[in-house]
């Protein structure tokens, strides 16, 4: 029907979300900390400004959804998917993204200050100015990347594929 289910500025604090369906949601600005959303079917849903500190992610399907200042410190999000996704000025500083896959992801001025993200996939990911200072990319690939004037102070890059990449 096109419409989307509003549960914006919700707090769901501590929910249990396990691969729940909420898809095109709008949980602007819901606080979602400690949430366990694991393998959780986010596509396409409106997360800006919501607050998942130490939320579970992990096999979440997030492509393309729109994180754009969202908070996500210390979040376990090994093996998402985010391909596509609008993480625009968003807080990762902590966060757990082995695996995960950034595709095309946009990480314009994040902050992932120590972030894990072994053998993640940022294939084409745009993340101009991001601080990525003290981050692990071990075995990530980052071919085609756009990461110009990021902050890789400190960061982890041993056996990460940078074809092309803009560093």
């Amino acid at each position: 029907n096109g419409s989307q289910t509003d549960m914006s500025q919700q707090n769901l604090t501590g929910c249990n979300l396990k691969n729940a369906n909420l898809k095109s949601v709008n949980l602007s600005q819901a606080n979602l900390t400690n949430a366990n959303l694991t393998g959780a079917n986010l596509k396409y849903a409106k997360l800006d400004a919501a607050n998942l500190t130490g939320a579970i992610l992990t096999e979440a399907i997030l492509t393309e959804a729109d994180l754009e200042g969202a908070n996500l410190t210390g979040a376990y999000l090994n093996g998402a998917y985010l391909n596509g996704a609008y993480l625009e000025i968003a807080t990762l500083n902590g966060a757990y993204l082995d695996g995960a896959y950034l595709d095309g992801a946009n990480l314009t001025g994040a902050k992932a200050e120590g972030a894990s993200l072994i053998d993640a996939s940022l294939l084409s990911a745009k993340g101009m100015m991001a601080n990525l200072s003290k981050a692990n990319l071990y075995g990530a690939y980052l071919s085609n990347a756009q990461l110009s004037d990021a902050n890789l102070t400190g960061a982890s890059l041993f056996d990460a594929v940078l074809t092309n990449a803009n560093l």
